[in-house]
């Protein structure tokens, strides 16, 4: 090789080092953000907050409750005054038999205007019964007229209760006989749920119209702040006895029963929640791995064409060695040659 071909030689490998040491030097900078990339993924991941369901035990409370004949009464309150004396609070429930309960509802028959029946049975309005309805009604027909004038009475308390219920309005009435008992009893109708529905062609209601009728329902009063009374514990400090004094300032004590109750509505609504916030986090554990193993690909690609470049500046150096050896000899030969 002559002068000046090692020359050009030693020239164009001391450039190539030198570009590989340069990209050896970014690669280098790459891997360093990606790094800092990664750490700052590890931190939002440490930084986290797992969710914890939630537990029943958080959603379930003790109860005292005591019994006043028909009435349970449920404590609701209970605050501790002077004098070894409590302000109570509690509510008293009780079934009551002659209540305006909801019954299914059903297709009537008729137009807005009415008149209206469902199946055979015409819709007359409540506490009215003419002549002409005891012929067409099974069940009136089958009374005398001293239950007719009983049955009036009775549709007139019905109306009464109804419309406290329900609120005020015209209602009509139908009534059902029960085939096992034999007995009959009403089913009510609102008037402008009837005129509401919308009827088709054949005079069908277009949607069921509600329909209510006597029936038994838990009623539930509360009793607020009642004052002076006294509670009786027993050693581990359970309550087991409460006494209460009457309208007429008398005295009278019921025995306490301990029971525990869930709120099963709350705590459901707090496990769905737990629900939807697990499933958040997996999605962002998730979103956050793909984007470390991203990292991690790039990374590893980086560092295996450092590996290259490594291996490729080791061979230029050889190379530049060998290069600058014959460059060596070449310069002694030419100053022998000289000399």
């Amino acid at each position: 090789m002559g002068m000046a071909a090692s020359q050009a030689r030693f020239l164009g490998l001391t450039a190539r080092k030198n570009n590989v040491e340069f990209e050896g030097q970014q690669i280098n900078q790459q891997r360093t953000a990606l790094s800092n990339q990664s750490a700052n993924y590890y931190n939002d991941l440490l930084g986290m907050s797992v969710p914890v369901p939630p537990s029943v035990d958080d959603y379930t409370k003790t109860v005292y409750t005591f019994e006043d004949g028909a009435l349970t009464n449920q404590i609701t309150s209970l605050i501790a005054q002077g004098g070894g004396k409590y302000t109570v609070s509690y509510l008293r429930q009780w079934t009551d038999d002659f209540a305006v309960v909801t019954a299914s509802t059903s297709v009537v028959n008729g137009s807005q205007n009415g008149p209206w029946q469902v199946g055979a049975q015409k819709l007359r309005p409540l506490g009215n019964i003419t002549a002409a309805d005891i012929a067409a009604d099974e069940y009136l027909s089958s009374l005398s007229s001293s239950q007719i004038d009983q049955l009036k009475k009775e549709e007139q308390e019905y109306a009464q209760l109804i419309q406290e219920e329900l609120g005020a309005g015209t209602y009509l009435v139908r009534y059902i006989q029960n085939t096992s008992t034999g007995e009959w009893s009403p089913y009510f109708y609102r008037q402008s749920d009837l005129q509401k529905a919308g009827y088709d062609g054949n005079g069908n209601s277009l949607s069921n119209v509600n329909c209510y009728t006597i029936g038994s329902k838990t009623r539930t009063e509360e009793l607020k702040a009642v004052q002076g009374c006294e509670i009786e514990k027993d050693s581990s400090g359970r309550l087991i006895n409460i006494t209460i004094p009457d309208g007429d300032g008398k005295p009278r004590t019921y025995a306490l029963t301990t029971s525990t109750v869930t709120d099963q509505d709350k705590y459901e609504d707090a496990m769905n929640q737990y629900e939807y916030e697990k499933y958040e986090y997996d999605q962002a554990i998730q979103e956050i791995n793909s984007k470390i193993e991203i990292i991690q690909a790039e990374d590893k690609n980086l560092e295996l064409r450092l590996k290259q470049l490594d291996t490729e500046q080791k061979a230029i150096s050889t190379e530049v060695d060998a290069v600058s050896q014959v460059i060596q000899k070449n310069t002694e030969s030419s100053f022998k040659t000289f000399g």
